[in-house]
């Protein structure tokens, strides 16, 4: 906790300093307060980054931070850069975390059976390896449960055990979120996936946290309805992951992000309690909206197991334009004539650079 508060104290700091950088530079309770990471020195230049959450899993947050930098010796007109990447910081497995033992595997064998307890090398080659296979964990062990109950099993056992998890879907993000960082047991929610039902009055659809999103996607255009998400990745992710990670998707721009597509979920917590915000109700004021806290959360607060979502109808026609610009200003000003003339029914508007065009044309010709 004490971390969370140097972030909030930076973040005040950033944001009422006229000149947040020099301003830092010159506090030294801050310069000393490199252990929590909050602002450290670092050839000339102060850095402020997110510190991570604790020393459990660390699987989210923990490869991808938030950087802001500036000039210390001369003006600094502010924050300039934002940069997200990976550092090459060295982290330690923290001791305090048990490790796997015969004991373990037959308890897990006994919940899920044999089958749902994964020790093969190949297939745990695969579930410790990111999508751009930038990232290895070292995990032994790969859980397939079935229902929410074997989850709540689990985490609850390894919670009394303290053994690190990680919670994996279709593990197709592309900051190394969704692999061990070293030997944690890998929850992989791949065999939940049924769809609980669906109305097509309200247009709400219950599912489990599982199900492939282009499978989902069928489903519902089999019905005249669509997800209002949809991903390049859509033929391998899972809506659960989806769900933790808060994903945009290509339809953001008209039906928005999760948070408001999401109305409600089911999540496991680290000691095996269910918690059951499940509800279908659009319009509900009826007190703490918690699922919120789990939309966009990566799997640090517990693992999603179950969704409702709000599908809008499917429309009668799809029209898509392929316009050159002359510039990225000429972009910006392209969306905002579309947003006028289109209104709401304008549903994407992206755009590629020249050097993305030409890498595409490469590709398309060399598969030819």
């Amino acid at each position: 906790m004490e971390k969370w508060r140097w972030s909030s104290a930076a973040h005040r700091l950033l944001r009422l300093c006229s000149n947040p950088l020099s301003d830092l530079r010159c506090s030294p309770k801050l310069q000393n307060s490199t252990p929590s990471g909050v602002l450290y020195r670092h050839e000339g230049t102060c850095e402020w980054i997110r510190p991570f959450i604790g020393q459990q899993k660390q699987h989210f947050g923990q490869r991808s931070h938030h950087l802001w930098s500036g000039n210390c010796l001369g003006e600094t007109p502010g924050i300039q850069n934002r940069f997200f990447g990976a550092t090459a910081t060295k982290i330690e497995r923290n001791s305090k975390f048990a490790t796997l033992n015969s004991n373990d595997i037959s308890y897990f064998k006994e919940i899920l059976g044999e089958k749902n307890v994964i020790q093969d090398e190949d297939t745990l080659l695969s579930a410790n390896t990111d999508w751009m296979h930038k990232y290895r964990g070292s995990s032994k062990l790969l859980l397939l449960p079935r229902t929410t109950e074997e989850v709540s099993s689990i985490l609850k056992y390894c919670n009394s055990r303290c053994l690190a998890v990680v919670p994996q879907g279709g593990n197709t993000g592309l900051v190394g979120g969704s692999v061990p960082v070293f030997d944690e047991v890998i929850i992989n929610v791949s065999s939940m996936n049924n769809v609980i039902s669906f109305d097509k009055v309200s247009g709400i659809l219950v599912c489990e946290a599982g199900c492939i999103l282009e499978n989902l996607i069928s489903f519902l255009d089999n019905r005249g309805f669509i997800m209002p998400l949809d991903l390049g990745a859509k033929g391998s992710c899972q809506i659960g992951g989806n769900v933790s990670t808060n994903a945009g998707g290509l339809r953001l721009l008209r039906y928005g992000s999760l948070h408001g597509n999401v109305l409600g979920l089911e999540a496991v917590l680290a000691n095996g309690e269910v918690l059951d915000m499940l509800g279908t109700l659009r319009k509900d004021n009826t007190g703490y909206d918690l699922k919120h806290l789990f939309i966009g959360s990566e799997g640090s607060l517990g693992i999603v197991t179950k969704v409702s979502i709000l599908t809008p109808p499917k429309l009668s026609s799809v029209n898509v334009a392929f316009l050159a610009c002359k510039d990225y200003f000429s972009c910006q000003k392209l969306l905002l004539e579309a947003k006028r003339k289109l209104g709401e029914i304008l549903s994407a508007f992206e755009f590629l650079d020249e050097q993305s065009m030409a890498l595409v044309s490469l590709y398309s010709w060399f598969y030819m």
